[in-house]
């Protein structure tokens, strides 16, 4: 059997509770029953689904079903993204971390993929910044001392940007940067949709020594509104799959390192 119907029942866990975060924000209430006709799978699957997502502060269970949290449209979206391609993230996370080292001095922006890194650094002797309430709630549970770059509160990232971010950053010298994209292309480069972002990004990498750009595959082909780099202003490119061999002589060309995880260094 093919269609809509079987391609749903193909879905990973995480896809299909992706998939169930998005129709929560845009109908509020989502029914056990429904979900599992939709997605052409056993009701006792979607139970474990809103259990997980529940678990993850993006629902709140009802009898028969859940309901979106009482949030407003931004804050959805930011829950959205963090659900979004969780295992890829982990996996580039976990690659990732093989370029921190004792002693460094890290820095992370805003984005989901990088609060995955964040997440991983528990132990570890090192020391970090970042602008993501997000990460300095999640390094406060650690022994990992870390500055929160202040500023003004970006709801859609839970970020702190603007002036006041800008001139903290410029006096401040990370060992390397990990930050993310909400595309790359060989004409526009990096690109985030936030102007906002954008301005912070581009003094997140003008700070550091290396520059680490986590990518997963959904992002290359994708343009947002604004560049904050080019192939030739980053150092590393960590990635979950092979990308378009187009995109791969991009990097090439502009001397950046690719590493696609899973893969041996050695061949990527």
């Amino acid at each position: 059997m093919t269609g809509p119907a079987s391609a749903a029942r193909d879905l990973m866990p995480a896809e299909r509770q992706e998939a169930i975060v998005r129709k929560a924000s845009l109908v509020r209430i989502v029914r056990v029953s429904d979900l599992a006709a939709e997605f052409g799978v056993h009701e006792m699957t979607i139970r474990r689904d809103l259990e997980v997502l529940a678990e993850r502060g993006l629902v709140e269970r009802i009898h028969g079903g859940a309901r979106m949290l009482e949030q407003s449209g931004l804050e959805a979206s930011f829950l959205i993204r963090a659900s979004s391609h969780v295992a890829e993230k982990a996996d580039i996370a976990q690659t990732a971390l093989t370029f921190v080292h004792d002693g460094d001095t890290v820095a992370f922006d805003a984005s989901t993929s990088a609060l995955a890194m964040v997440r991983g650094l528990a132990g570890r002797n090192v020391n970090a910044i970042v602008l993501s309430l997000d990460a300095a709630e999640e390094l406060a549970r650690t022994d990992v001392p870390f500055v929160l770059v202040g500023g003004s509160f970006h709801l859609p990232a839970r970020s702190f940007v603007g002036p006041l971010a800008g001139r903290q950053l410029e006096r401040l010298h990370p060992d390397t940067v990990f930050l993310s994209a909400k595309g790359f292309s060989a004409r526009s480069g990096f690109t985030d949709a936030h102007l906002a972002e954008v301005e912070t990004k581009e003094r997140l990498i003008a700070a550091a020594s290396l520059v680490v750009v986590l990518l997963d595959h959904s992002k290359f082909g994708r343009e947002a509104l604004g560049t904050f780099a080019h192939a030739d202003e980053v150092d590393i490119v960590v990635t979950d799959s092979e990308p378009e061999p187009e995109f791969r002589a991009t990097f090439e060309r502009a001397g950046v390192q690719l590493i696609v995880t899973g893969q041996d260094q050695d061949d990527s």
